[in-house]
């Protein structure tokens, strides 16, 4: 589809900050619309009409480029999980005799775009003379376990614990720069500036080790199992990170850059990604709706996302259970109502439905 036309729509109520659910329910219910008309399965159809793997990078018809896909991959994954062919023959079973409870099988598959709104990011990573790391960046997190994350990065590189790595966010008298938390790009971005730091930061830890212990650069490694620097093949021959930070806070030879900006054991930078990426993924949804009275249980959601290099699956896993959760509270339960005169009808909790955890099965992530 070459031609594209827009139309604009005001009102006064709510709106609604994402805008992914909405897209992906649109373009979900018209494949499934075309599937129901020309009587093909919800999944062939779509696997009749993914992009395959040889086209990427792909441009869009209305400008984007996607990165990369392997969009069949989590369907084909998501299908299995949930025994989709047994559960396409017990629909049809239960139709046939007339049950009352009927089986509703749900497929969704979706593309994401993730810091599109911006691919830039500061960070920034710091050594203490008592060997803890202090981490800037210019995203801030409300939950979703940037301290953590952000830590294990630095960690994987120096050996420093993650408990004596702390971050400092959304202090302007301390961050120089930052486009905050929004658009799926913490981690992308702010993670990325914070790596590439640690990256530079050790970079010059190891010049400094190497000037200390007299000894070539390209002799110097870390040791992340005793968090120390030194000479390759001779443990004997390293510096703590704590004494590397403060030789750095001393240093009057100039083996420390200080071009960036930064004093002591220190890096500091804007990463810049360039475009956007686009992750991707599958959802099945299996659903009992009691004929008789309509009302609709959830038996069964299985969920299979490829959203690139994992660094916490702790982490991501909450945060999968945490979309399936909004997205199923959105479709079964949350409705702003307004009256005739456009007063809110649903403006406390004790109006507006929110559901529990009692309301959902153990999702399959």
């Amino acid at each position: 589809i070459r031609d594209v036309s827009v139309t604009g729509v005001q009102t006064c109520a709510l709106p609604i900050c994402a805008g992914r659910p909405e897209a992906t329910a649109l373009l979900e219910r018209l494949v499934d619309q075309a599937a129901l008309e020309l009587g093909i399965d919800p999944i062939e159809i779509r696997r009749k009409n993914l992009l395959s793997n040889d086209v990427f990078p792909f441009v869009s018809p209305t400008g984007p480029t996607y990165d990369s896909g392997n969009y069949l991959l989590p369907l084909e994954r998501a299908a299995e999980l949930a025994g989709y062919a047994d559960l396409r023959r017990e629909q049809a079973e239960r139709r046939k005799r007339g049950d009352k409870k009927l089986l509703g099988i749900g497929v969704s598959t979706y593309v994401e775009i993730t810091a599109g709104g911006g691919a830039s990011e500061y960070g920034a990573v710091e050594i203490h003379p008592d060997g803890s790391a202090t981490m800037k960046a210019g995203t801030s997190a409300h939950g979703q376990g940037h301290q953590t994350t952000f830590a294990m990065l630095v960690s994987d590189q120096t050996g420093i614990p993650v408990d004596k790595i702390r971050l400092v966010q959304s202090d302007t008298d301390l961050v120089r720069t930052g486009g905050g938390t929004g658009g799926s790009r913490s981690l992308q971005l702010g993670g990325s500036a914070v790596h590439n730091a640690t990256l530079s930061m050790v970079d010059k830890a190891k010049r400094l080790a190497a000037h200390l212990l007299e000894a070539s650069v390209e002799d110097i490694v870390v040791n992340t199992d005793s968090a120390t620097v030194g000479v390759v093949g001779v443990p004997s021959r390293a510096l703590s990170w704590g004494e590397l930070a403060q030789a750095a806070l001393d240093d009057q030879s100039g083996a420390v850059d200080h071009s960036d900006g930064t004093l002591g054991l220190a890096a500091q930078l804007d990463f810049d990604q360039g475009e956007a990426t686009f992750p991707f993924g599958a959802h099945i949804a299996v659903v009992e709706v009691d004929e008789e009275t309509g009302r609709v249980t959830l038996l069964r959601h299985v969920a299979v996302d490829d959203c690139g290099t994992v660094i916490n699956p702790l982490l991501l896993q909450g945060q999968q259970h945490g979309g399936a959760a909004a997205g199923i509270s959105q479709t079964m339960y949350e409705e702003v109502g307004y009256d005739d005169n456009g007063n809110p009808l649903t403006a406390t909790l004790l109006d507006y439905a929110l559901p529990s955890a009692a309301e959902f099965p153990s999702f399959d992530v």
